[in-house]
């Protein structure tokens, strides 16, 4: 979802709602205006934004909760990469191999999840032929000790969980934020504007102070777009975790 033209057009159509509802209040007769037709209107919007406002919050937990489950895969990976590196390391010399194809295959993953501006494309995924690549590599190894037994069953074990972190966090790149759910939410959101306008007096102050929540309430609506997409946009996972592995791998 491109999520800066969804809350500009959400700005848009609460802000013109409000001034429809201005509109309206100097063509509706009297008696549509009265005092208990007012009230009418205060309570039944009082619910409206009530509701409309445990949505809102709801779906910025939401997206808030899949932000946050991303990056901590992204830490993940950085974490049994190192563990990983650090295990073949202890086996001995004769795992440089391994752990070239493992500086190899995390580099290009960076390239993938974190491309250039310019690229455009962002693939959340790992290849097969590199996971295999390097699982045989590491199957290859002809333990000398117990020690060295032990260690290649941990590197197997750790490159076959780092794979399978790795298809998760590609299960889940996926933005979840149900797009007709969000049009109900802009148009719960237009109707109450509309309230307001039809209550509010038409004067420069009210008209300025409608654009100002409108601008508050779809920027509360970009973040949610925002933190549905971590790996692209204005609010990104920060790579500086796997980079850091990275530039200690091999030592």
């Amino acid at each position: 979802m491109n999520s800066h033209l969804i809350a500009l057009l959400a700005c848009a159509s609460i802000f013109v709602a409000s001034l429809v509802g201005m509109w309206l209040r100097k063509v509706l007769p009297d008696q549509h205006l009265n005092a208990e037709t007012k009230e009418c209107v205060r309570v039944g919007m009082g619910l409206g934004a009530t509701m409309t406002a445990l949505l809102l919050g709801l779906l910025i937990a939401s997206a808030k909760g899949t932000y946050d489950t991303q990056r901590n895969g992204v830490i993940e990976i950085a974490a049994k990469v190192g563990f990983l590196d650090r295990a073949l390391a202890t086996y001995g010399p004769e795992t440089s191999n391994s752990r070239a194809i493992l500086r190899q295959a995390l580099d290009k993953m960076i390239q993938r999840m974190w491309p250039d501006r310019s690229a455009g494309n962002i693939e959340v995924t790992t290849s097969v032929a590199e996971a295999r690549t390097l699982y045989d590599s590491i199957q290859q190894l002809a333990p000398r000790d117990e020690l060295q037994r032990s260690l290649k069953a941990e590197a197997l074990s750790d490159s076959v969980e780092l794979s399978k972190t790795l298809w998760l966090l590609s299960s889940q790149k996926q933005v979840s934020m149900v797009f007709p759910l969000l049009v109900i939410l802009i148009l719960w959101l237009a109707v109450i504007f509309l309230s307001f306008g039809l209550l509010a007096p038409s004067n420069k102050t009210v008209i300025v102070t409608m654009l100002i929540v409108a601008l508050s309430v779809s920027s509360a609506i970009f973040l949610i777009l925002e933190l549905d997409q971590p790996f692209q946009g204005l609010i990104t996972i920060s790579s500086e975790p796997i980079r850091n592995v990275l530039n200690n791998l091999g030592r």
